[in-house]
């Protein structure tokens, strides 16, 4: 996996493979920035995935990839879940409020897609909040497209997808 930025005055990041060793740094990241907007972090329910990184994730034939700096900070992180035949779930993708603006959120979404792609899913779904603003704006210039969705996490509002044979990487 690759660097997504090593420019000047920001810290070299690269991401790799999550481990469970890494579920306190990420529940703590993915709660500061939902407290930060003004959303509950969910530890007994919707978040406890991230109890365990690698049951829940690489082996369900999903991955979860985190973001560090070259001190080992863990500064981005996102998931991708399996839900049915060719369709996955892009979850928990989160950067630090320091880390955003920078075109990270970006490489962080394309190296998550391109997991997907390599794995063989063909759709990816995902809901969001939208006080999540930056994200949604993300996703849409990503391609991702409303749709209709019984039911959403308690937190989240809306749901969208993106055609995975129609994205192209870059």
């Amino acid at each position: 996996m690759g660097s997504p930025s090593s420019r000047r005055g920001t810290p070299l990041l690269s991401f790799r493979f999550a481990t469970n060793l890494d579920s306190t740094r990420v529940s703590q990241l993915v709660f500061q920035v939902l407290l930060e907007y003004g959303l509950q972090p969910d530890p007994h329910g919707t978040d406890l995935d991230l109890n365990d990184l690698e049951g829940n994730y690489f082996r369900q034939g999903g991955c979860f990839l985190v973001m560090e700096s070259d001190q080992k900070e863990i500064t981005g992180c996102g998931g991708i879940f399996p839900l049915a035949e060719g369709v996955c779930e892009l979850r928990k993708m989160y950067l630090k409020k320091a880390m955003r603006g920078q075109g990270l959120g970006k490489a962080l979404l394309s190296e998550l897609l391109q997991k997907a792609k390599d794995a063989g899913f063909r759709r990816v779904e995902l809901e969001t909040a939208s006080v999540l603003k930056e994200a949604a704006g993300l996703y849409h210039s990503f391609g991702f497209q409303p749709f209709g969705k019984q039911h959403l996490a308690p937190r989240c509002t809306r749901a969208l997808f993106l055609n995975l044979e129609a994205w192209k990487p870059g």
